[in-house]
């Protein structure tokens, strides 16, 4: 089986049954292996009827005891075969399942990873979700159809044949009828495919509806509109509900036909066989065996229903998986990639005039806190933007490369489920020491004191058990961990106190020394540490210097981030014709 850490290899993704033939030929011996036992196991099925009609004939006869006994002795060796083939053909397709699995959900992960910024606006985190569980699920168990498929089509042959020996007519009567079973749900099936595939559409855009509401419940109470979107998700789940109905209709179909039609072949051969005993055309062991051949024919053609109904949905199924694998990261404008500059290098914002010299930090100030965090959502490459780093465009350089060398860590960036320590180490690999100096350096140990395990402690997903400081403080404490070349933060100390904020400003500027950093902020305790600062009116620098030189000189400025004021003054500050109404916090 696939592991994490082990390539996945490349998918192949010009079509459903495409990508799910390169999942079965990643894996062709295990496959073959369950397509012989498989195979076995059916045709294994098909003994015990023939050794069962010997023993009558052969064995119930006076003074034939040793035949009885030898039949009834091959009886028992064909029903252990048996037992040990499906217990290693069930392992073996399991093995089968869960490497399809588990290497479909690797490839969903890392295109996921590799869209990047592009994920949230190319496709929803509902429809994510949906294909990353279910529909990886669906296509790994149509993989478990090679096992018994192959071994149907021999046991269908190997009673023919059997039956032969009996009657030509009972031959002829399985040849055709084994054909005609499957034939007759093949409308069903694609009937089927039709549905099932709508029914996931809607499935997928319900969930992104429902995540939606739970992520802003609080800002929906807080405006009225709580009602209004739980109404909208009412209607659609209704709507899913009805062609879940529909869907449920068909596989019903399926399902019964699969149950049903198997046993009207087993009662219409029986009854043929039986008629025939009667005539004296059959002994009784031969009427035994053809009932027993009869009733083995049941599990091939369930197979073939089964395996058709599982084929349908799986190539739904990946259909949406290659449809996503389908996407492309922020394309670079039809230019081959670039190398990145040296790490001296500047950054440059033309739509805003701010240029980020190297190994500083930099503050960015703006009435609208949406102008400042546009700037660094344009340095971060997160949108198109002529932004240069040294003397080439952003987007001319390799995605990785920046991803890489330039972190923009805001306060609605994840925070996944789990250990403490896991949560602020992230994608690196830090020693204790260095987790530690990390959490000093955005005020976060007192956090790890006050869990229970320490780092050990568990963190819901997007830190639902810890308050808007502390998650702040998480996230600070993993993008210093990152280390990266350089760290763009977006109001990075808006959710702590004023204590706590002059000393994160301190430690900040202390593990950031030498590597270039941009904050966007309002604080005056931040911005005095900052080397540079920019003043923004209307998105455009309107003023630049040193936090203390914008006081000075910068009516507007220094109503801005002067604390304490209301809205009103907030929209007044965005030039610099107001004069100051009270003195400046330094």
């Amino acid at each position: 089986m696939t592991s994490i850490g082990v390539d996945p290899g490349a998918p192949d993704c010009r079509g459903p049954a495409r990508y799910i033939w390169w999942l079965i030929s990643c894996q062709r011996r295990r496959i073959a292996a369950g397509a012989l036992l498989g195979s076995a196991w059916m045709v294994c099925l098909t003994l015990p009827p023939y050794l069962l009609s010997r023993a009558i004939d052969d064995g119930l006869e006076q003074g034939r005891e040793s035949a009885l006994a030898g039949w009834v002795a091959a009886l028992l060796g064909v029903g252990v075969l048996n037992a040990w083939l499906s217990i290693m053909r069930h392992r073996t397709m399991t093995r089968v399942r869960l490497d399809a699995a588990f290497r479909s959900v690797q490839v969903v992960v890392g295109h996921a990873t590799g869209l990047g910024a592009a994920l949230p606006r190319r496709v929803t985190a509902g429809e994510v979700v949906t294909i990353g569980f279910r529909d990886v699920a669906m296509i790994a168990n149509t993989l478990t159809v090679t096992g018994p498929g192959v071994g149907a089509v021999l046991a269908c042959a190997v009673v023919a044949v059997l039956l032969l020996n009996v009657s030509v007519v009972l031959a002829a009567v399985v040849l055709v009828g084994v054909p005609l079973l499957a034939v007759l749900v093949g409308p069903l099936l694609g009937r089927l495919q039709g549905v099932e595939a709508e029914y996931r559409e809607q499935q997928g855009r319900l969930a992104s509806r429902f995540e939606d509401i739970a992520s802003g419940l609080r800002v929906l109470n807080g405006i009225g509109g709580k009602e209004a979107y739980a109404q909208r998700y009412r209607e659609g789940s209704r709507e899913l509900r009805a062609e879940g109905y529909r869907v449920g209709a068909v596989t019903s179909w399926i399902q019964a036909l699969g149950v049903g039609l198997p046993t009207l072949f087993l009662g219409a051969v029986t009854w043929l066989a039986a008629r025939m005993a009667a005539q004296g055309t059959l002994t009784v062991g031969e009427l035994v065996a053809v009932y027993g051949y009869a009733a083995v024919l049941v599990v091939p053609v369930s197979s073939f229903i089964e395996g058709g109904y599982d084929i349908g949905r799986g190539l739904v199924a990946a259909r949406r998986v290659v449809r996503f694998l389908a996407l492309e990261p922020d394309s670079t404008g039809g230019q081959p990639a670039s190398d990145g500059p040296g790490p001296a290098s500047a950054l440059h914002d033309p739509a805003s005039g701010v240029e980020v010299a190297p190994g500083v930090l930099t503050a960015l100030v703006s009435g609208r806190p949406s102008e400042s965090a546009a700037v660094l959502d344009r340095l971060g490459r997160f949108t198109p933007s002529a932004a240069t780093w040294g003397a080439v465009r952003l987007d001319r350089i390799d995605l990785t490369q920046v991803r890489r060398r330039i972190l923009v860590a805001d306060n609605e960036a994840d925070l996944f489920a789990g250990p403490l320590r896991e949560v602020v180490r992230g994608a690196g690999n830090p020693d204790e020491e260095a987790i530690g100096r990390g959490l000093h350096a955005a005020m976060a140990l007192d956090i790890v004191r006050g869990l229970p395990d320490g780092l050990d402690s568990p963190v819901d997903a997007q830190g639902r058990n810890l308050s808007g400081g502390q998650r702040q403080r998480v996230r600070m404490a993993r993008a210093l961990l990152a280390d990266p070349e350089v760290l763009l933060a977006a109001e990075p100390t808006s959710a702590v106190d004023a204590h706590t904020e002059a000393a994160m400003a301190a430690r900040l500027r202390a593990a950031r020394s030498g590597r270039t950093t941009v904050v966007t902020s309002t604080s005056p305790l931040l911005l005095d540490r900052a080397d540079t600062v920019y003043y923004l009116v209307d998105g455009s620098v309107a003023d630049a210097g040193s936090h203390r030189e914008l006081l000075d000189r910068n009516s507007g400025y220094r109503l801005l981030v002067s604390r304490g004021l209301d809205d009103e003054d907030r929209d007044r500050a965005g030039g610099d014709t107001v004069p100051p109404c009270r003195e400046p916090v330094r």
